[in-house]
């Protein structure tokens, strides 16, 4: 196991103790009801079903079919649900809340709901909008059953800064790239924005389950029928899968469909990643030089492409 699955897996698991600790979830019972967790959670999927069977809400919750039996049991028991044999499956029983436990279950909603409105109204409302956003995500995540999809989109207001600040955040975290760095961004994106023309120059931010994860930019250049590939840059999370290429890709046909013979980019030699997916598209090294940037001792690279 690397470092940095260890320091994954305990994060995770640092979120779950806490998650748990503060919404009560270790209590014997849950929001001061007679029920435990696992009561509690069939007694809404029997509420919230028609007529199942004890193997659907088993397999719903993921949990142990023997678990599953004696649980039902122990509600029926209080007379809380009730069974009838399945007419179309003889073997198999039907579930369903008896009226009582229906009002059972009404109580449990609304002290749940109660509890955990009171949880939110003890946040202050930024930390709220960020603890619903990150529970939205976490849903998404968990919910998706096919790899989250890469989408390339134009410019939207707020992107351009976004990027500036991504990418200053990211280098300095990674290489070690002062502030120096941040004001070239901001450069090079002011100077698109003020000379944007849609016949010579065009930028896609890539997305992933709606959050951007990386982006590129098509500049002209100081010759005739010469553009320039600038501000390659993929989210941590989001390297391997094919962000990078997607984005170069769509930057080569585009240069190509603007009627550009040649697409040079500059970078330096510690962006392996970049240079890597550079290669592969076909790009080759033209010239390479030292220099001092951003507080670092680095080495240069210019590269080409025939269109």
């Amino acid at each position: 196991m690397t470092h940095q699955h260890e320091s994954a897996v305990a994060d995770l698991r640092a979120f779950n103790r806490l998650y748990t600790s503060r919404l009560g979830l270790l209590h014997a019972r849950l929001d001061g009801s007679p029920f435990t967790l696992s009561e509690a959670r069939i007694l809404y999927e029997l509420a919230h079903r028609t007529d199942p069977t004890a193997a659907e809400i088993a397999r719903a919750l993921n949990v142990d079919r023997a678990q599953m039996s004696r649980t039902v049991k122990r509600l029926a028991t209080r007379g809380l649900v009730a069974s009838r044999e399945d007419p179309a499956h003889g073997r198999q029983q039907l579930l369903s809340l008896t009226e009582e436990g229906s009002k059972a279950f009404a109580a449990l909603e609304g002290n749940t709901r109660a509890a955990i409105g009171a949880l939110l109204e003890g946040l202050p409302q930024t930390r709220r909008r960020r603890l619903l956003s990150a529970a939205a995500t976490i849903t998404r995540i968990f919910e998706a059953e096919t790899a989250p999809a890469v989408t390339l989109r134009d410019l939207r207001p707020g992107d351009m800064g976004l990027v500036i600040a991504r990418q200053a955040i990211l280098y300095a975290e990674e290489y070690g790239w002062n502030s120096d760095y941040e004001a070239l961004v901001a450069r090079i994106l002011a100077d698109f924005h003020q000379s944007f023309d849609p016949a010579r120059d065009a930028a896609w931010i890539a997305e992933i389950d709606g959050r951007m994860a990386g982006s590129i930019f098509l500049v002209r250049g100081d010759e005739p029928g010469v553009a320039k590939l600038r501000l390659l840059y993929v989210e941590p999370d989001a390297r391997g899968a094919g962000v990078g290429k997607m984005l170069v890709a769509a930057c080569i046909e585009r240069a190509r469909a603007l009627g550009y013979q040649r697409l040079d980019l500059w970078t330096n030699s510690v962006l392996a990643a970049a240079r890597s997916i550079y290669v592969r598209a076909g790009f080759t090294l033209v010239e390479e030089a030292p220099h001092h940037s951003f507080g670092k001792d680095l080495i240069g690279q210019t590269w080409s492409l025939a269109l």
